[in-house]
């Protein structure tokens, strides 16, 4: 395990806070760094380049932290309160101090971690009507979203055969790790097949401006309830995971309810969503994107077990939860391998 960062230290620190908070934990993705201070949440980017993102350099840190920011704003727009420099003069190290900018930090409210979806599942505590309004307020934000012919080209076979070409590739090296070489062959034959298949419709969707600038990163745990609905942590670090068939967004909570073994509340949410929108047609389409999402996600925890910052247990966490949405993904595909 890496040691942390001279900046992510300092931030530990309560001291260094205009108000110091009691307590602080830090969190960590495979991108960012996220330190909950009390009332507040900052969250700093990781120096890296995971070939779909590049934080490298710290304008392109700053100019991500402006888009998590202004992006966000769309579908949670109180939780978001800025970006916040962090400086270093005479070596001292300061939140939105003086001296030279070394780092920048997404500013946050702290948003209660037992109103979240996530967590509202493991308690039984989420209601058919709450799923409602979640996809009242998702077809209200695809409605006014922003689309055209640039945006929706990222709907098209080309784009679709990409993204899913990446995911093989860049889990290849997963392969009798984290997914097995069955689950990876019965997974990249189902998605090739279904997308030859299925030509004519991605063609359509594309045509009936279906292909959205959406939130991009739709799972139970980027939902609050609190004061409303606040859907936050959209991926603002690469358009082309962001830009996609607002049928894609809407399967990838469906999937997540199916990991919480909640089909009834995935079932209730795409019929509601579809009731709002209109869109029958994307039913056909929900499997794919499920099988999709599923992978996504079990290549994203995959990175995070090639993380040097984290810890022997997380990353043993990490390789079960890779695992178990990979195995997700193949139960979409209609049959599972002998594994």
């Amino acid at each position: 395990m890496a040691q942390l960062p001279d900046v992510i230290q300092v931030l530990l620190d309560p001291g260094i806070y205009p108000e110091p908070p009691e307590h602080i934990e830090l969190v960590q993705t495979q991108m960012s760094f996220v330190i909950l201070a009390g009332d507040m949440v900052y969250k700093v980017k990781k120096p890296v380049n995971l070939g779909y993102l590049d934080y490298t350099t710290l304008e392109r840190r700053l100019h991500y932290c402006r888009q998590e920011v202004s992006l966000n704003r769309r579908l949670c727009p109180d939780a978001y309160l800025g970006v916040v420099p962090i400086t270093s003069q005479a070596g001292a190290i300061r939140l939105d101090g003086t001296g030279d900018t070394i780092e920048y930090a997404v500013k946050m409210r702290h948003l209660p971690a037992d109103a979240m979806l996530d967590s509202l599942l493991l308690r039984k505590q989420v209601s058919p009507e709450m799923l409602s309004g979640v996809a009242a307020k998702l077809t209200g934000f695809h409605r006014s979203a922003e689309t055209g012919d640039s945006i929706s080209a990222f709907g098209g076979l080309d784009a679709v055969n990409q993204n899913t070409e990446e995911n093989f590739v860049q889990t290849e090296k997963y392969i009798g790790t984290a997914i097995s070489p069955a689950q990876y062959r019965r997974i990249e034959d189902y998605t090739g097949g279904f997308m030859r298949d299925k030509a004519s419709l991605f063609q359509k969707r594309v045509a009936d401006g279906r292909i959205r600038d959406c939130h991009g990163d739709l799972h139970a745990a980027h939902i609050c309830f609190h004061d409303g609905i606040c859907i936050y942590d959209c991926i603002e670090f690469n358009d082309r995971f962001r830009y996609c068939d607002v049928a894609a967004e809407v399967a990838f909570l469906a999937m997540d309810l199916d990991r919480y073994r909640r089909a009834d509340l995935s079932h209730h949410f795409v019929d509601a969503y579809v009731a709002h929108s209109r869109d029958e047609e994307l039913v056909t389409l929900l499997d794919f994107y499920k099988c999709y999402r599923a992978y996504v996600r079990g290549k994203v925890a995959c990175f995070k077990f090639d993380d040097p910052y984290i810890s022997p247990a997380e990353r043993d966490n990490a390789l079960a939860e890779a695992s178990g949405y990979f195995a997700l993904a193949e139960s979409y595909t209609g049959k599972e391998s002998a594994h």
